[in-house]
């Protein structure tokens, strides 16, 4: 959900997008928030939490009664940190798939920011989980933050975690237990949360310069959406020159594109020769979700998963959809790969014709609980909507982008 970013993408901050999602759950035993529900990455965690109130405070009028789980994920890893910390002062116990702690306004102490969430969010009953929890024998349900150590692409977060590893000593090669990806992923999750504690974050942390370079790399411009002014203009200064300026601003942004585009095989053939690989320079928004499959796979065949469903969210790429390689949603232990998509609209990952792409938001996962299981069934709630209706203000239309 990414409640709280800056560009104002997180769309349940909003109450009509809201309102599909809380109709969707009037069934509902049990909701499980599958990580990066708060972003904490773009400033102050208050800031997340005040986007966040509202919200948690409808859920909890839905929810009466029934409960609501919360996953972290690795934007809001420091959701459950305070309890990791307390858990390391007691005698070392291996973390499990599933560790699950209570939380209440009256005891804080556990993860403040979750005292506070389970306040809004009451009468709902709000629990928590992680890495994980098993939704049933057969579905284990995670952010799934953990394929990031096994991504070949090069994105900071990989990065980070590839550095950490090498300092540690500890290669992603030899993962076979949480305990291993958390001892590279939560020091690499530490510092950029330290980072956007008492400030707002630049453009290179908070994940913007990443999602303008994928589209430079990829070729579809990197200008972005068209930015709205009040009285629906486009900003730009009139006469001669206005235009002289606005054909500088476009020889720079080419030869920005160029210098992109030339220097970053090289870059990455650089960090591969570090030790930091493997890295791959294909960034098409196919091998953006067979990379993220694949990692997914490892990271369920490391931990002994078998053939369960594993439902994850970090990709954002919601599926499988028809028409999806059924063999790229298969770890290779035998993992049945669920995404349950994003609350996000990021109009780097968009065509101009809503809900064809895959990373349209307002997406869930339904898990029947029943004798005779079933599969985990996708659901997207949003497909009825337009850009104008889903896109921050002030984003005017998409960027086509392939696939």
């Amino acid at each position: 959900m990414h409640l709280g970013g800056v560009s104002r993408s997180d769309l349940l901050r909003r109450p009509e997008p809201r309102a599909a999602l809380l109709d969707a759950l009037q069934d509902v035993d049990r909701l499980v928030l599958l990580g990066d529900v708060l972003e904490l990455r773009h400033g102050p965690p208050r800031d997340a939490l005040a986007a966040a109130r509202p919200f948690f405070e409808d859920l909890g009028r839905v929810l009466a009664g029934r409960e609501v789980v919360v996953c972290a994920g690795n934007h809001d890893h420091a959701l459950v940190a305070p309890w990791l910390a307390t858990r390391a002062l007691q005698p070392p116990e291996p973390l499990g798939l599933e560790q699950r702690f209570d939380v209440t306004p009256t005891h804080p102490a556990v993860s403040p920011m979750l005292a506070q969430i389970a306040e809004w969010a009451s009468p709902a009953h709000v629990s928590a989980a992680y890495p994980g929890l098993w939704v049933r024998p057969d579905v284990y349900a995670t952010h799934g933050h953990y394929l990031d150590c096994h991504l070949t692409v090069p994105t900071l977060e990989r990065l980070s975690i590839a550095a950490m590893s090498r300092v540690l000593r500890r290669p992603a090669a030899a993962f076979a237990r949480v305990d291993d990806y958390e001892a590279v992923a939560a020091p690499a999750f530490a510092w950029r949360d330290a980072v956007a504690r008492d400030a707002h974050t630049g453009d290179a942390l908070n994940g913007l310069a990443t999602s303008s370079a994928w589209r430079v790399l990829r070729g579809d411009g990197g200008s972005g959406g068209s930015i709205v002014r009040s009285g629906g203009g486009r900003g730009r200064a009139g006469g001669v020159g206005g235009a002289l300026a606005e054909a500088r601003r476009s020889t720079l942004r080419s030869l920005r594109r160029r210098a992109l585009v030339g220097a970053f095989p090289l870059a990455v053939a650089a960090l591969n020769r570090a030790g930091l690989g493997p890295l791959r320079t294909d960034v098409s928004t196919g091998e953006l979700r067979r990379a993220g499959l694949r990692a997914m796979g490892e990271v369920a065949a490391r931990l002994d998963l078998g053939d369960a469903y594993v439902v994850f969210g970090h990709t954002h790429r919601a599926g499988p959809l028809p028409g999806d390689p059924d063999s790229e949603w298969r770890g290779r232990g035998g993992a049945r790969l669920v995404n349950s998509g994003c609350w996000t609209y990021d109009s780097v990952f968009l065509s101009s014709t809503p809900g064809e792409s895959p990373y349209w938001p307002g997406t869930c996962v339904l898990v029947e609980d029943s004798t005779q299981p079933t599969p985990p069934v996708l659901k997207r709630l949003l497909l009825d909507r337009t850009h104008a209706e889903l896109a921050p203000a002030r984003i005017a239309e998409p960027t086509p982008s392939p696939g």
